[in-house]
C-alpha cells in the first residue's frame, strides 16, 4: 500500500484554495509516494524514511506542491517545466543524495543533475541541488544533530578539491540555467576554477546560492527555518506555512533569479510587493493570487532562488526531525501542529 497525497487545485479570480486529502490506492498519481520516492511507505535498506535522500525527495515534492506565487506548482505550469517534471526530477536526485555522505561533493552534485536532466525538458533543481547537497554530506553524528548545526557544513567545503570544480561546472553547464550571463572571472561558460570556494565568494554578491557556500547557512537558520517554524506555530497548515515562508523571504531580500534576467530594480520591486502581500493579514490568500498572476503576465517573474532555498529551509526541518515532532511521521500539506489543549 502507498500513501498518495492527491492534489486539487481551484483558481478563480478573487481566490486560491490547496486542499490535499490522503488515501490508499494501487494506482500511483503524481503526488504518490511512491512517484515521489520511489519506494514503499515503510522505506528499503537503501532509502530508509527521514534519511537523507528520502528527506530530499519529501522536501521538494512539499515545496513543488505548494501555491507559491510566480513558480510552477499543481495547475500553474511553464511553457518549458511542469509540475510533474519537478515531481519526477524530486524522486530522481533522492538516491544520489542518501550517498551524499560518502562521495566528492562535486560528483554528487554533478550525479544529481544527470539524473533530473533525464526526467525533464529543461533545469528543473539545479539551484536545489547546489543548496541541499551540502547538508546532505555532512557526517552522520552531524546529520542527527538537533537542531541542525549549519556551521557543520564547513567541513564538508573544507574537503573540497579541484575535481570538486570540474564536476560542479560541468553541472551547471548540463543544466543550463537561465539568466547566468558572462562573466571576467570564473565564467561557468569557461573553464572550471581550481578553487571552487574562491569562485562562489566572487558570486556570492549576486547569487543567494553561492552566498550560502561563501558565507555559511547560518542566514538559511535565521531565516526560512526559522519563518517556516514561527508560520507553523502560528497556526497555519504547512500548505500555507510554505507560501507565507516564500513570500517573508521575497519580501527579506530580491530574488537573484529575477535579478539576474530582469535587473535589480524589477527585483527590488518584486520584493516590495511581496511585504505587501503579507500585510494584507485577513486577505494574503486573494492578494497572493494577485501576486501570482502578476509575476506570470505580461513578463515571466519567477522568483526561482526563492523556491531553491525554501526547499534546503524544508529540508533542514524533515532531516533533523523537528517537522516530524512538530507533524507526525509523514507531513502533508494539510499538516498543522497539534497543540496541547488548555
Amino acid at each position: 500500500m502507498y500513501l498518495c497525497h492527491v492534489a486539487t487545485i481551484a483558481l478563480d479570480s478573487s481566490q486560491r484554495d490547496l486542499n490535499i486529502s490522503t488515501r490508499d490506492s494501487d494506482r500511483p498519481t503524481p503526488l504518490c509516494f511512491e512517484a515521489v520516492h520511489g519506494m514503499a511507505l515503510d522505506g528499503t535498506d537503501d532509502y530508509p524514511p527521514w534519511g537523507r535522500g528520502w528527506c530530499t525527495a519529501l522536501a521538494c515534492s512539499l515545496e513543488a506542491s505548494a501555491p507559491k506565487p510566480g513558480n510552477v506548482y499543481p495547475g500553474a505550469n511553464f511553457d518549458d517545466l511542469s509540475y510533474d517534471e519537478l515531481i519526477r526530477a524530486s524522486a530522481a536526485i533522492a538516491p544520489v543524495m542518501q550517498r551524499a555522505a560518502g562521495q566528492p561533493l562535486g560528483r554528487t552534485i554533478l550525479d544529481a543533475v544527470t539524473a533530473s536532466r533525464r526526467v525533464t525538458r529543461s533545469n528543473a533543481n539545479l539551484g536545489i541541488v547546489l543548496a541541499i547537497a551540502p547538508i546532505a554530506a555532512v557526517s552522520d553524528d552531524a546529520i542527527a544533530a538537533t537542531p541542525f548545526r549549519p556551521e557543520s557544513i564547513a567541513a564538508v567545503l573544507a574537503t573540497l578539491s579541484p575535481a570538486d570544480a570540474t564536476s560542479v561546472w560541468r553541472a551547471i553547464a548540463l543544466a543550463q540555467p537561465g539568466g547566468m550571463g558572462g562573466r571576467d572571472t570564473w565564467d561557468v561558460a569557461g573553464p572550471a576554477p581550481d578553487h571552487l570556494l574562491a569562485a562562489m565568494h566572487a558570486a556570492a554578491t549576486y547569487d543567494q546560492i553561492a552566498h550560502l557556500w561563501a558565507h555559511g547557512y547560518q542566514t538559511l537558520c535565521n531565516g526560512l527555518v526559522r519563518d517556516l517554524l514561527e508560520e507553523l506555530h502560528a497556526g497555519h497548515t504547512l500548505g500555507d506555512a510554505i507560501v507565507r515562508s516564500h513570500l517573508r523571504q521575497l519580501a527579506r531580500e530580491p530574488d537573484s533569479l529575477i535579478a539576474r534576467k530582469h535587473g535589480l530594480e524589477c527585483a527590488a520591486d518584486v520584493s516590495a510587493r511581496a511585504a505587501c502581500v503579507l500585510a494584507q493579514t485577513d486577505n494574503w490568500r486573494e492578494a497572493t493570487a494577485d501576486f501570482d498572476r502578476h509575476l506570470r503576465w505580461p513578463v515571466r517573474l519567477n522568483p526561482g532562488t526563492t523556491a531553491d532555498l525554501l526547499a534546503a529551509g524544508l529540508y533542514i526541518l524533515l532531516i533533523d526531525g523537528r517537522l516530524r515532532r512538530l507533524l507526525g511521521a509523514t507531513p502533508s500539506l494539510r499538516s498543522r501542529v497539534s497543540f496541547p489543549s488548555a
